[in-house]
Order: C-alpha cells, then structure tokens, then sequence
C-alpha cells in the first residue's frame, strides 16, 4: 500500500493512493498514518480495505510528510563510490553514520527556506526505508524483516555550516525542510527489491543526479545489520541510505542553489518530488 498525509502543515490527514494514482480519504477509519502502524497486525487490517470504498480526495492538496510520528532521522554518508570519489573522500570501510533533525522534516513539494547566512546550498537524493520493529543485532540475512517501507528523500545540506563551522556533519543539513519525505510511503511489499531502485534529480530543468541502488556500497539490509549492533532501532526510525554522484559539491567549479531555483527529483514507484528555493529574510 501506499499511504499519504494530506492538507496544511500540521493539520495533515490520512490518505492511500489507489490503482488509478488517486488520493482516497482514510479518515473516515483512521485519524492519522502513524509508525505504530507498520506491526503484522496493523497491514493486515489496512490491506484489507478496499480503496474503492473510500472517498477520493478532490483538486490538488498539499502533501505532508506520508508517516508521523518519525522519532529520528538516521543518515547514511558517502554510500555510493562515485559520490565518495567526487567529494575527494575514501570509499567507507563502515557506513558513515550521522543524525539529521526531525524538525528538519517537511512535505514532498513544500518550498525549500533557508536564512540569508546560507552559502553553500547543495542537493542530494535518496532511498529512505522506515524502522517496523525493535531491532537490536539483527544478522544481515533477517534485516529486510525489520523494514516497513521505503520512500523519497532529499537530504538538503548547506556545505558551508557542514564543513566550516565545526561539529558534526548533520548541522548542515538540519536546517527546517531540509528533509523532504515522500510523496508517499509505500510499505515493504511494493517494493521488489530495494537495491535495484533508480535514483534521479534535476535542477531547473538540467540533470545532475542519476544513479541506482544497486550501486550502494552497503545494502539496506547491511545497513540495519550495522546500525542494529550500536543502538536499538525502533518503529519509527527513518533511514536515509546515501546519494549518488552529481551534487554541487562535486561540481567543478562547485555550484550551489540560490533563491527560485528548483529541484525536481524522484524514485519510480516511490514519487516525485518538486521544490523551490527561497531565502528568507
């Protein structure tokens, strides 16, 4: 299935997508699409209605991010050999870790806002899967049980507050909206295979990013492996998975965004995403 959260920031209401590409209302059964609901039990009782039955959601509304109730937002750095390389960094011997804030989350077509102070405005798209259940080291050929689902993300990051302000990487990248979610999230069972997932992203109108899963250097499965033997994962925890090449970092001379420029980007079978740029004052 595929769940949506639909209106103004906030104020978000339930939704699926049907076999049309309709928005069909939950809210007559459901007050919200939570993380508690990816257990056994719950995608049991929700494959089981019948979209046909439900409302369809009129005209365009807003997208919000497609879960609540995100409990944290966990970041994978340089998964992808040709992103190391282009950001002149060795290829991870283990995945490089790091935390993004959840206030940081924002819908799949909400403007990107960033202060005046931003110097160095990037782009990065990519695979993000949702924690189902407690995970606590988990061996990789058991991994993918723990996932819910998979969706779109942009990981935005201001290279400038990343690399020349000191600390940890995600205070670049932990700015408000910058980390777009969806369109939708779509549970496990719609996705065949996650590493055989391509991955694309254009900047007013000119391709930057294409590139694939299947060129992770660590699998979804490692990944929750990995993460699972330092913390215990629980519902709710959003996994970013890394970008491929194609960043303004990596560009030479290097480029970066600047107010009214948009980003368009996507995963097919996971949506697009569409978003503008604007500083703020």
């Amino acid at each position: 299935m595929k769940f949506v959260r639909y209106g103004s920031r906030n104020e978000e209401l339930p939704g699926l997508i049907d076999s049309k590409g309709n928005i069909r209302a939950l809210s007559p059964l459901l007050s919200d699409i939570g993380c508690e609901m990816f257990t056994p039990e719950w995608l049991s009782a929700l494959a089981a209605i019948d979209p046909e039955k439900l409302p369809v959601v009129s005209g365009n509304p807003r997208l919000g991010v497609p879960v609540s109730g995100i409990r944290q937002v966990i970041a994978i750095g340089l998964n992808y050999k040709d992103h190391a390389e282009e950001a002149n960094y060795p290829v991870p011997v283990d995945p490089l870790v790091f935390y993004k804030s959840v206030s940081s989350l924002s819908g799949c077509n909400d403007p990107i806002e960033v202060p005046a102070s931003a110097e160095k405005l990037d782009w990065e798209i990519e695979l993000g899967f949702l924690i189902s259940k407690e995970a606590k080291h988990v061996p990789v050929e058991k991994a993918l049980d723990y996932v819910a689902g998979y969706c779109t993300v942009v990981d935005v990051s201001e290279r400038h507050w990343q690399f020349d302000k000191g600390g940890t990487l995600g205070k670049g990248k932990s700015y408000d909206n910058f980390t777009p979610v969806g369109p939708w999230f779509a549970t496990a069972d719609e996705v065949a295979d996650p590493q055989t997932l391509d991955l694309w992203l254009d900047v007013n109108g000119e391709s930057r990013q294409r590139g694939t899963t299947a060129e992770m250097v660590f699998t979804i499965a490692e990944l929750v492996a990995h993460l699972s033997t330092y913390q215990t994962l629980l519902p709710g925890d959003l996994v970013i998975t890394g970008t491929p090449a194609g960043v303004g970092l990596g560009m030479k001379p290097e480029t970066y965004l600047k107010g009214g420029d948009e980003i368009r980007c996507g995963i097919p079978g996971l949506g697009d995403q569409v978003h503008t740029v604007e500083i703020l004052k």
